[in-house]
């Protein structure tokens, strides 16, 4: 039972880190744009600010996915699996998080992949910045990993507990709109 409890914990921590890394690039975005106003200001220029921007962007998203995922914070359609008996309510989640899970694991082999090639012909942004364009796919890469870790957690719960660990913050939720 120990190595399950260290085996869950060490996969929250995962989770909760990629949150914090996907928060840190949502900062690293906001500092770029004060950045980018105070060259404007200054009559100075930041080349490839908005190249920069970009690849935080994605990597907040792809990082934020899996702790996204745990905090129920993605859109889900429960109305169905609240109207039906719990024995096919599994069955349905079983499906969904089936579904999910080859789904994540079949990007994340195509992502390294293209991660791979980029690496190997040298593929470099075609903006001012210039930056080789492995760096910031593999930040891609290991978000949507971590992303098919999660579903795949979650899949295995389901099959064998019967419920997934997928923790919804109701206060939060109902100040949304």
């Amino acid at each position: 039972m120990t190595v399950l409890r260290g085996l869950r914990s060490g996969l929250d921590f995962l989770y909760f880190a990629a949150g914090v890394l996907a928060a840190l690039c949502l900062i690293a975005i906001l500092g770029l744009i004060v950045v980018q106003m105070l060259a404007r200001w200054t009559g100075e220029v930041f080349p490839g600010a908005p190249d920069y921007a970009g690849y935080a962007m994605a990597a907040a998203s792809f990082l934020a996915f899996a702790n996204a995922l745990n905090r129920g914070s993605h859109i889900r359609v429960s109305i169905l699996l609240n109207a039906v008996p719990d024995g096919f309510r599994r069955v349905l989640e079983i499906w969904c998080f089936g579904i999910g899970t080859a789904v994540m694991w079949y990007f994340t082999y195509y992502a390294y992949r293209f991660v791979y090639w980029s690496w190997k012909f040298n593929d470099v942004s075609q903006g001012q910045d210039r930056t080789p364009l492995w760096i910031p796919q593999s930040v891609m890469l290991f978000g949507g990993a971590v992303l098919a870790v999660a579903l795949t957690d979650h899949l295995i719960h389901v099959i064998f507990r019967g419920d997934h660990c997928i923790t919804r913050d109701l206060d939060d939720q109902s100040h949304a709109e």
